[in-house]
């Protein structure tokens, strides 16, 4: 994919804002609208949306997803479990010894020794199974549930830009309820428990759903695998009477979204929906249902900038981007963040 933009260097948020005294909702929001840019404070976003307005939110939690494993030559290298897939089996991304990226020389029946004694044996690509690429299909024995198994003996993924081990508490959004992503659906992370209770002061209606995230690895780019997601009787219903009423439908973050459009017809209904959704949004198929956006910075090469256009437009978010870098604005996970209202 080719760039967007160039990410200047120091752009990238190394740590927490509450690691340097601030709050999850004092990092910086750009909100972006036809003719107009605002640049406030992510606190500030009740101030920004309008009574019968809908934010939904996604409550997945995430786990510890990154394991220390053992190659067949002794060398430890960093294991991410992206998922578990139904019959079991772990789809799991094996990094490089100093974790700069994917490790892509994988082979089928590779083994790695896993903690508490148990191995973990690459069997297909996923979700390709006959072209192998970052993600592999694998067997543990003996089986362990991975969510399990991750309480016991994982740690949150980390990526280079951060400069430090943070407890798994700074990757939970405050309103996670169902713990089974493997990184955080970051969006919501500036979210603190007294912004939602503005919001609902303000008339602004707060609805949940589910997508657990799996292993993004910002050097690979590529667009998104399937992900277990499930959208509630009651979201999809307030998705229905929003939109009726002239109410914006507002996703926190690229999960949402592709949760939410997951369960939307071509005739634009929104219905309950769960299972798994292999949807990609970009130019071929815009958002049908979502209206506004809070998102966070993504890299300039990112698969993510497709589905942020499926929602905003590829002009809206390019002149948002170029904003944010002559503004100083902070990317990745702890960064800043962005609400786009087309």
């Amino acid at each position: 994919m080719t760039p967007r933009f160039t990410l200047p260097p120091d752009r990238e948020a190394t740590a927490p804002a509450e690691w340097s005294g601030r709050s999850r909702d004092e990092v910086r929001l750009m909100a972006v609208g036809p003719g107009e840019v605002r640049h406030t404070l992510f606190r500030d976003l009740p101030l920004l949306l309008r009574p019968g307005d809908l934010v939904v939110v996604n409550t997945s939690g995430t786990l510890p997803a990154r394991l220390d494993a053992r190659r067949a030559d002794g060398v430890v290298v960093p294991l991410h479990v992206s998922t578990e897939l139904d019959d079991g089996s772990w789809v799991v991304e094996v990094r490089r010894p100093d974790n700069s990226g994917p490790d892509l020389g994988g082979e089928p029946g590779a083994e790695l020794s896993l903690p508490g004694g148990h191995r973990l044996v690459l069997r297909a690509g996923f979700p390709d199974p006959v072209r192998p690429g970052r993600l592999w299909r694998a067997e543990v024995t003996p089986r362990a549930p991975a969510a399990a198994f991750l309480a016991r003996h994982g740690r949150p993924v980390r990526y280079g830009y951060v400069t430090g081990d943070f407890p798994l508490d700074a990757y939970q959004n405050v309103y996670a309820t169902e713990f089974g992503s493997a990184e955080m659906a970051s969006a919501g992370r500036p979210f603190s428990e007294r912004l939602l209770v503005r919001l609902m002061a303000r008339g602004v209606v707060v609805a949940p759903l589910t997508l657990h995230t799996g292993v993004s690895s910002p050097e690979a780019h590529e667009p998104p695998a399937p992900e277990r997601f499930a959208v509630p009787e009651v979201t999809a219903r307030l998705v229905g009477t929003t939109r009726r009423a002239g109410g914006r439908v507002v996703a926190v973050g690229t999960t949402v979204t592709r949760a939410l459009e997951s369960a939307t017809g071509e005739n634009g209904e929104t219905r309950p929906a769960a299972g798994w959704t292999d949807l990609v949004l970009g130019a071929e198929r815009p958002a049908r249902v979502v209206t506004g956006l809070v998102t966070g910075l993504h890299a300039p090469a990112a698969s993510h900038l497709e589905l942020l256009e499926a929602v905003a437009g590829a002009d809206l978010v390019e002149r948002a981007y170029a904003e944010a870098v002559r503004g100083g604005y902070l990317w990745h996970e702890f960064g800043d963040a962005m609400l786009f209202l087309p």
